[in-house]
């Protein structure tokens, strides 16, 4: 058992209160950042549903748009899991409101964390600084690609993810030796079990699934991962001697929208009527998107292949990942229980 103090920013989100659930079974202290502190009983329950029967964790201010409360959050801390981002369920008017959060509160985190001599910082960057790179689209995305943002058809989201990464790598790069140790974790679309109500973007894909809200659906299909394997490789990438300066993909398998509807009709029977089969024709959403500015989010992403090679993090981490099948029917029978769907 150890002692050493874990900072994971966004307490709140999806993927943190996993992240922490997994730190405290490690034995660690956790402290965890919110805009504000009045969430710290959402994120105890949280924490309960996830089998930690008595949480203890401590919560502090800070906002990725402001500078003041990071160099305090940082102090003390061994480890840093840079977790907090925003993820939109459609595309915003201004870009700025993804990207400047997103890029400019991954500054102020890394470089707290230089200032306070934390040893390691793991960011969760995504897939989506990954996958529209050059290369021919039917090939497996591996760690070595990178995100185009010059590209017009990648949406605010993508662009947030790629620019913030990039920019913690170039501070890490500045910094020369007095930096910490830095790595990303890269995930697909994270799903697996929701621990409350507070949805997640890729829940809310779910329960727009279940509840029949689209009648058809386009052609496009994403990397999937379970979060509780997205939590456990943070962990691991935390102290691994061989995770520090690189980037590590966290993905099973890709599963088409009609894929996802199928494993949800597995886990949930009663929802067969509801779940939408039919595929739209590409063009069609393609030529929708420029009057539905959500469809926009999802038009680089028509038709491509989606493909990820997750060797590297499976042989050189140890990863076991679950199945992308197991991720999203683990989501959908949370739920259910939630009494969501």
């Amino acid at each position: 058992m150890t002692a050493d103090l874990v900072l994971v920013t966004g307490a709140t989100g999806f993927i943190a209160k996993h992240c922490i659930a997994e730190l405290l079974r490690a034995g660690y202290a956790v402290r965890g950042t919110v805009r504000s502190v009045a969430r710290r009983g959402e994120v105890e329950a949280a924490l309960r549903q996830a089998g930690i029967a008595d949480p203890e964790i401590e919560v502090v201010e800070a906002d990725l748009l402001r500078d003041d409360g990071w160099p305090a959050a940082t102090r003390g801390c061994r480890y840093v899991l840079h977790v907090a981002s925003p993820f939109p369920s459609g595309e915003p008017s201004d870009a700025d409101q993804l990207i400047r959060p997103a890029r400019d509160g991954a500054l102020r985190v890394v470089r707290a964390a230089a200032s306070n001599g934390v040893e390691r910082i793991v960011q969760t960057s995504s897939v989506a600084a990954i996958m529209m790179c050059p290369k021919a689209h039917h090939l497996p995305r591996t760690e070595e690609d990178w995100t185009d943002v010059d590209n017009p058809d990648v949406g605010s989201y993508a662009r947030s993810k790629t620019l913030a990464e990039r920019a913690a790598w170039d501070a890490i790069g500045e910094m020369g030796d007095a930096a910490p140790a830095f790595c990303t974790v890269n995930p697909g679309v994270v799903l697996g079990p929701a621990l409350d109500k507070d949805l997640s973007t890729s829940h809310v894909l779910i329960r727009l699934l279940g509840r029949g809200v689209y009648p058809a659906l386009p052609k496009v299909a994403f990397p999937v991962v379970d979060v509780r394997d997205v939590a456990r490789q943070h962990v691991t990438a935390m102290t691994h001697p061989d995770a520090a300066g690189s980037r590590w993909l966290a993905c099973n398998g890709t599963l088409s929208l009609r894929d996802i509807g199928r494993v949800i009709v597995d886990a949930l029977p009663d929802l067969e009527r509801k779940v939408p089969t039919i595929e739209l024709p590409s063009a069609m959403v393609r030529l929708a998107s420029h009057f539905d500015r959500n469809l926009k989010s999802i038009r680089a992403d028509l038709g491509r292949a989606n493909l990820c090679d997750n060797s590297k993090t499976v042989n050189k981490l140890g990863i076991e990942f679950r199945s992308a099948d197991e991720a999203v029917s683990s989501a959908a029978k949370s739920l259910r229980e939630l009494g969501i769907i």
